[in-house]
């Protein structure tokens, strides 16, 4: 399968300079990115008005959590999990998960993600519908043991119960991580058992960390020490751990995180709603933490839109430190791509010759979007998911011309909207 992108902006390289260039993608890699390319290909695109991107990466979310959009709203983030989205997600059944996972999966494509870091329970599920829906998923089952032993062997077996289950579909895209909660939901022997598990079967850690000053107080109070502190005297950290908002962290923390090369992801939507706080992005870049960008759960953003999320990263950084320069187009574009795919240990996020073909494009041709002056600086603060076009990963168009083409979206809808009557 080939296809060729004529006529488009693109923005190449890790420079992201834009040139006017076609796109030729053969199997699942870019082969060519030059000025008339005259190879014939299964499948042509006139990108002409349009900019070729890299697909965003989405490096933390709950996509089922689309079923809950609008739930609980406006309030502080421990009454929002204890009162209303725990007791709500202990009625979902398996069968409600995938209609959930199926609803983000059709968000993410129609708003230009072509890769996701998930957390969340009945995982084999949401491998399923993202295996159908063409995405490359990351996925990991949140374990929460609360300090109780026997909770602690069930959330083991859980977990190793999904990667089996993840790993028997086979697939270059779909890829099981392991994802301990939080410290303050996990203890010290799951948390260690995490770190056991991940060395002997390669996989990557996902793990919620600093996002609250409540939950900093709660560590503060159990062990005497912040959860950075605590992860890293437990040997928990490595290259291959990626943390979760990461909004409550000092100087001592961050030169762990830069020492030990963790990702942390930040969530400048979900942190704002919840009122939890600003994550200290400037001195996280400038101690050489490799920082990208999630969305969180759709009950708590309320979307999966990362064109959104990088012009709101980019506003809260400037406004909360009182400098302009601060969270610059560049930067906030790189941690929605480059930063996310170097997360995943993914060859993506950058559109150049031998990466992987995860990409999207852009209708520029609209009044929010003229003249275009600046490429990437018009994606961070005018663009916005509904003027992604096309999707593609892995070499396979997902969507075209704005048609999804991989998964049935009224059907998904639909169910969607029955699933939510049926947890009333």
């Amino acid at each position: 399968m080939s296809i060729l992108i004529k006529n488009g902006h693109v923005i190449y390289g890790e420079n992201l300079e834009v040139v006017k260039a076609d796109v030729l993608i053969e199997g699942n890699a870019i082969v060519k990115v030059e000025k008339g390319i005259n190879e014939s290909a299964d499948t042509v695109i006139d990108a002409a008005g349009k900019v070729v991107s890299p697909g965003f990466v989405n490096l933390h979310t709950h996509s089922p959590m689309g079923l809950l959009r609008g739930l609980a709203d406006d309030l502080p983030l421990m009454e929002w999990l204890e009162k209303h989205i725990w007791p709500k997600e202990a009625k979902l059944t398996r069968e409600h998960i995938k209609v959930g996972a199926y609803l983000g999966a059709l968000e993410m494509i129609k708003t230009g993600t072509t890769a996701f870091l998930d957390m969340y329970f009945q995982m084999d599920a949401v491998a399923e519908a993202t295996l159908e829906a063409g995405l490359r998923g990351y996925l990991s089952y949140g374990m929460i043991d609360l300090g109780d032993p026997d909770r602690t062997e069930k959330e083991i077996r859980e977990a190793l119960r999904e990667m089996e289950a993840i790993e028997k579909l086979n697939s270059d895209r779909v890829h099981f991580v392991f994802g301990p909660h939080a410290p303050y939901t996990c203890s010290i022997a799951l948390l260690k058992e995490v770190r056991k598990l991940a060395n002997e079967h390669g996989k990557l850690i996902t793990i919620h960390v600093a996002e609250t000053m409540a939950e900093l107080g709660k560590i503060q109070e159990r062990y005497g020490k912040s959860p950075v502190v605590l992860l890293d005297e437990i040997g928990f950290f490595g290259s291959d751990v990626i943390i979760a908002h990461g909004v409550w962290l000092d100087s001592r923390d961050i030169q762990i995180l830069a020492r030990d090369g963790v990702t942390v992801a930040h969530n400048p939507a979900s942190n704002m709603k919840l009122a939890s706080g600003v994550m200290p992005l400037q001195r996280l870049l400038n101690a050489g933490v490799n920082v990208g960008l999630g969305t969180d759960g759709s009950a708590s953003n309320n979307n999966l839109d990362m064109l959104e999320e990088m012009k709101l990263a980019a506003l809260l950084h400037k406004v909360h430190t009182l400098d302009p320069t601060v969270a610059d187009a560049k930067t906030v574009f790189r941690m929605a791509t480059i930063n996310g795919a170097k997360a995943l240990r993914l060859n993506a996020g950058v559109i150049k010759p031998g990466y992987l073909a995860d990409v999207v494009i852009l209708d520029f041709d609209r009044p929010h979007l003229s003249p275009m002056n600046d490429v990437v600086s018009h994606i961070v603060y005018s663009a916005n998911g509904n003027d992604v076009e096309t999707t593609i990963v892995d070499g396979r168009i997902l969507m075209l011309d704005g048609e999804v083409l991989t998964l049935d979206e009224d059907r998904i809808l639909d169910e969607a909207e029955k699933t939510i009557m049926e947890l009333a």
